[in-house]
């Protein structure tokens, strides 16, 4: 194939926007309509594709071109549907010099990154929306948005404080869920700041709102009214410090997970798990 080019020195200016770029360098805030991000493995440059990101290029290990494994039958799927952009393929020997390389599986694809909707249009015709406030961790942004496609969340906003879900480590935690379900960031331009006037948008989208948090007045997450509720967003926090006191002072509901042993809290891709599955399985209950 003629855009196979063959790689033998990790200092190739090829290997820049896999090896040498940082996060804020792709993400390019300066000029967003050229941001880039890189999705790791065949299975997630998959889920990138059927979602409509346009690919770049793509690096592989030069035995999974050429191989019969599982990893390289994924990755010739993802070369035969990007048949006009550089493939760049390296002995293993200088791949293991990328950070993280032994957990892609043999594959990475930078691909453009697409302007953002807006809060508006990801939340049309939704019940439940999670919402992060400032959850900084991109593991855990990306734990949450993997648990919040699994356990039939519809959508999820976080506030201009979160780490982006495109970054790398965030894309890869959540195994290319970040394609699947609708997110997008609550811009000032659009809502008006976080949290006071960000919460007043989301009422007058027609939610109910609820805080998860450790309060006197908390509620349990199995509370009969939250199943009532015709649409509802969950507002979870950052890891620490939780939701700001304004956030939950001026929230419908604070809710609460039930626990033993006199532990206190949970992370919270561990809590976003137990409140989607709580609260998303009550859209199918009338």
């Amino acid at each position: 194939m003629e855009n196979i080019i063959g790689i033998t020195d990790f200092s190739a200016k090829e290997l820049d926007i896999y090896a040498r770029l940082t996060e804020a360098q792709l993400l390019n805030k300066d000029c967003p309509q050229d941001g880039l991000f890189i999705a790791e493995s065949p299975k997630v440059v998959l889920r990138a594709l059927d979602a409509g990101f346009e690919p770049v290029s793509i690096l592989a290990e030069e035995g999974h071109i050429c191989g019969e494994s599982r990893e390289s039958t994924a990755t010739r799927e993802v070369m035969e549907r990007c048949p006009e952009i550089p493939v760049y393929t390296a002995p293993f020997e200088v791949l293991t010099q990328l950070t993280g390389y032994h957990l892609t599986r043999g594959l990475l694809c930078a691909m453009r990154r697409r302007p953002l909707p807006q809060v508006q249009d990801v939340c049309k015709g939704t019940r439940c929306v999670a919402v992060l406030e400032n959850v900084m961790n991109p593991t855990n942004v990306g734990a949450v948005i993997r648990s919040a496609a699994a356990l039939n969340m519809d959508a999820v906003l976080l506030t201009p404080g979160c780490s982006n879900p495109l970054y790398r480590r965030a894309i890869r935690v959540s195994m290319g869920t970040v394609f699947q379900i609708p997110w997008t960031f609550m811009s000032e331009e659009e809502t008006g700041g976080w949290p006071k006037e960000g919460m007043r948008y989301l009422k007058s989208l027609g939610f109910s709102i609820a805080s998860m948090a450790l309060h006197d007045e908390s509620v349990d997450i199995d509370d009969g009214r939250l199943r009532n509720e015709e649409k509802l967003a969950v507002i979870l926090g950052t890891e620490g410090d939780g939701l700001m006191d304004e956030t939950i002072m001026a929230s419908d509901y604070t809710i609460k997970i039930p626990m033993a042993h006199g532990v206190d809290s949970l992370n919270v891709a561990a809590a976003s798990a137990v409140a989607f599955w709580e609260l998303g399985r009550t859209k199918h209950i009338d």
